[in-house]
């Protein structure tokens, strides 16, 4: 998954897109509504690339696992976040058993389900490999335009002429004392 620009800032309920960077703050746009805002030099803004899972080994980046949830969800949404934390830990221990039991909190497992779920229903969530291929087929189909389509002839270039520089005059001051 591509979470580059997306933003979660703590306190809200959902997610944002990094519009710019202002001198006190940051310009983020929300996902669900459209409506920008800035988040003050004093709020807890986290990157969504940039966030980890704890596992019991090396710790697992959010998009890998965003990746997991889409492929155990067969591209689908995941269960709803405001379900009991039982079943909520449950869920997210089918798709990655790996997670440290300990040190991921409830708290942490739902705002996943949740993220996913915003991405889901904007249709944000591409897996990188489809976006490759994507942009792969789309060369591709560009290189055959381009062999198909026959190259136009270019006109002739105009005669350059040349011209003479300006000649321009200094005229000296008249000094008072002549």
């Amino acid at each position: 998954m591509n979470l580059k620009d997306i933003l979660a800032i703590s306190g809200e309920g959902t997610l944002f897109k990094f519009i710019a960077q202002g001198k006190n703050a940051v310009i983020v746009e929300n996902l669900e509504t459209g409506r920008r805002i800035s988040a003050g030099g004093t709020a807890k803004v986290s990157a969504l690339e940039e966030i980890s899972i704890f596992t019991t080994g090396e710790d697992m980046p959010l998009a890998k696992v965003m990746d997991k949830i889409w492929e155990k969800e067969n591209g689908g949404e995941t269960m709803s976040h405001k379900l009991p934390d039982t079943d909520l830990k449950n869920h997210f221990a089918e798709i990655f058993p790996e997670y440290d039991h300990d040190r991921v909190y409830t708290s942490d497992i739902k705002k996943v389900f949740h993220w996913y779920n915003i991405l889901h229903k904007l249709n944000l969530l591409v897996k990188e490999e489809e976006k490759k291929e994507e942009e792969k087929d789309t060369e591709a189909k560009a290189d055959v335009k381009a062999k198909a389509a026959p190259k136009a002839k270019k006109a002739p270039a105009a005669k350059k002429t040349k011209v003479a520089p300006d000649k321009t005059t200094v005229r000296k001051k008249a000094s008072k004392s002549e």
